[in-house]
Order: structure tokens, then sequence, then C-alpha cells
């Protein structure tokens, strides 16, 4: 780490007795849980796409219906309108099995991670890379911003 006479703020100094492979395990789980965090996003995004195209779905309808294609419509209406997504399942459920079963245990178990070996203090690992690589006196490359400083 660097010597600079502003450094991290006291939640994101390393805690006494926090070794630099333990650093690096809660970095690597934190980057973890941020790729999860990601994904969970796309799971929303797929939700929110899905619902948007079986919506549209009702215009598709109606239209083929308007244009004389009533076979087509009464197929389209039940066989895709309202389907599952897979077997017993519409998007919303398959993003409430993801938060239950995989995403809010993942949070719950970083958390404790964290408050075991490094008293609840996050980002120690991108704390330290960014103290490495600030240029003394450059006035972007401070600790934090100016309110933290004070």
């Amino acid at each position: 780490m660097n010597d600079h006479e502003d450094g991290p703020d006291a939640g994101h100094r390393r805690p006494d007795g926090v070794d630099d492979l333990t650093v690096e395990a809660l970095g690597s789980l934190s980057k973890a849980l941020e790729t999860t965090e990601r994904a969970r996003g796309h799971l929303y995004s797929f939700h929110q796409l899905t619902g948007g195209a079986d919506l549209e779905l009702d215009r598709s309808v109606r239209l083929l219906r308007e244009a004389g294609h009533r076979e087509w419509a009464d197929r389209v209406e039940a066989e895709i309108l309202g389907r599952n997504v897979i077997p017993g399942h519409w998007t919303f459920q398959v993003v409430e099995a993801y938060n239950a079963t995989y995403y809010r245990p993942f949070c719950e178990l970083e958390r404790e991670v964290v408050r075991d070996l490094a008293q609840g203090r996050d980002h120690l690992y991108e704390a330290e890379m960014k103290e490495a690589r600030r240029t003394p006196g450059h006035p972007d490359h401070t600790a934090g911003p100016p309110a933290a400083r004070a």
C-alpha cells in the first residue's frame, strides 16, 4: 500500500490481523456476488421482455382476427399467449425461485463472511488497490470525496 497522508476511511481499512490472502479471498467473494447481481438483472430483463412479448401477443391476435385469419389468431391465443416459460412457471415464478434458492442465501452468506473475517468492512481488496494506484498530490487521486476527507 502507498503511504499517503490521506488514506481510505476507517470502513475501508484492513482490520488488524487480516492477512493478504483473506483480503484477496473476500475480494473474490465480492466479485462473485457482483457477477450474481448482474445475472439477476438479466433475469429481471428476461422477465420483463417475456412479459412484454406476451402482452404484445394480444395485439397480434386482434390484428390477425381483423385481417380475417381467425384460425391463426385462435392458435396463437391458445398455444402461446399466457404459456409457461418452463413447466409450471411464468417468469415471475422463475425470478422468485432464483431469489429464494440462490440470490438471498448468497447475499446472506457473503455478509456473514465479511462480518466474521473483516469486521463487516466491504471492498477491502478494491480499497487497497485504489490506494496502491493513487498518485500523491494529484487532485483526482484523493482517497475519498471532499466531505469524507474533512
